[in-house]
This record gives C-alpha cells, sequence and structure tokens, in this order.
C-alpha cells in the first residue's frame, strides 16, 4: 500500500470515529438540538417600517399536548408568540426629527443584537430558539449582527415630530419545559418563561408624536 492509500485510509478512519462519537453524543440529547445560530450581517434583510406588522397581545401558538411514551424524557412547547421589533439601543440608530418634513438617516455604528431569556438557565437558551425556529419562524436566531450603512428617507406629517428607530423584526414568545412522569406518556411542567428573539430582518421603525 502506498502512502496516498495510507493517508486516505486513515482520513477515512477518522472521518467514521468522529461519527461514531457524534451519535453517541447526541443519544442522550433533549428533544429540540442546541441552536446557537448568529445571524451573520451578510444574511440579514433590511425591511424598513413595517406599519401594522408587530402584534398588541400574545398569539397563542397551537401545539399538540405534551405527552410522551417514548423518546426524550425532558422537552420544550412554545405556548405563544408576539411579533415584535427589538431595537439596536446604541447611539447612531435611533432619530428623532420635525415639526414636519422629510426624515433621511442612516446606521453610523454597528453592533449585535441578542436574544433574551426570562425563566432559564443560560444553557438552555439554545434548546428553546431550536424549538422557536420550528415553531414559529425559520429566520429567528440567537442574535443578529447590524452593520453601518442602512439609510432610509420618510416624510414626517405636518406639525408632528417623526422617530427611526433601527433593530430587528422578531419575536417574544413564550415557553414551558416538561418532564415526563408515572409511565412516561404524561408530561409535568418543571419551568416557564418568556424569550425574545432577533430575527434576519432588520430595518427602521416609525413612529410620530406631537412633541
Amino acid at each position: 500500500m502506498g502512502i496516498g492509500s495510507r493517508r486516505a485510509s486513515t482520513s477515512a478512519a477518522t472521518t467514521a470515529l468522529l461519527l461514531c462519537f457524534g451519535t453517541v453524543g447526541t443519544a442522550a440529547a433533549e428533544e429540540a438540538p442546541v441552536d446557537d445560530t448568529a445571524i451573520s450581517a451578510d444574511q440579514t434583510t433590511d425591511v424598513n417600517d413595517r406599519q401594522g406588522w408587530e402584534d398588541e397581545t400574545d398569539q397563542p401558538v397551537l401545539e399538540r399536548t405534551p405527552r410522551r411514551c417514548d423518546g426524550p424524557s425532558t422537552w420544550y412547547l412554545i405556548t405563544s408568540k408576539k411579533a415584535y421589533h427589538i431595537p439596536s439601543w446604541w447611539n447612531g440608530t435611533k432619530y428623532k426629527d420635525g415639526p414636519g418634513g422629510t426624515m433621511s438617516v442612516v446606521v453610523t455604528k454597528g453592533g449585535t443584537i441578542t436574544g433574551e431569556f426570562t425563566g432559564t438557565a443560560e444553557f438552555e437558551a439554545g434548546r428553546i430558539i431550536a424549538k422557536a425556529k420550528a415553531s414559529v419562524s425559520l429566520k429567528i436566531g440567537a442574535s443578529v449582527t447590524i452593520t453601518t450603512g442602512h439609510t432610509y428617507t420618510r416624510e414626517i406629517s405636518k406639525n408632528k415630530y417623526g422617530h427611526l428607530q433601527y433593530g430587528a423584526w422578531g419575536y417574544k414568545v413564550g415557553w414551558k419545559k416538561y418532564r415526563a412522569s408515572g409511565n412516561g406518556c404524561d408530561g409535568v411542567e418543571i419551568s416557564r418563561g418568556t424569550a425574545t428573539l432577533p430575527t434576519k430582518e432588520t430595518g427602521w421603525k416609525y413612529w410620530e408624536t406631537k412633541s
């Protein structure tokens, strides 16, 4: 056997061994795979001024009753969702002008919008994100990168002040975690909380005030 053949054989054996380790490592995982995906700037879509897009109240997410007769001993459900513009609060992404006239704005400072969680330890965040991607939107991620240069122009109503805030068009979701009990078919709630999660769609939110 030549050197090239031995290298190919060794590489194939190493790959098989790594695949074997990967299978063993995931055998005891909970239902939702960990997803800590960060959305980079070149994956984002600029969507400006979605009038009426945000929900005023939580919307129920219809999922099957939490019952398991086999599978993982713990699992998550997304119980509600609310369309929400997640602001980038750092300087250079929020503007006010008026009264009346035209606003022309631009993102002058980049940064990262990261998902926020309540009612959970940090290590559970990835599983909640993965469940939200499956139940609410595939566009959801753990964070989204904001870069400079996103411009927008907007007319302001007469005698009103215009506000423009850049951010991610994301979601607020409610979640619950269950644990199997008894014969394994019934689930008992063991924790709950909320999460505010960005998507790959970013842009300017506009509103007006009297002063």
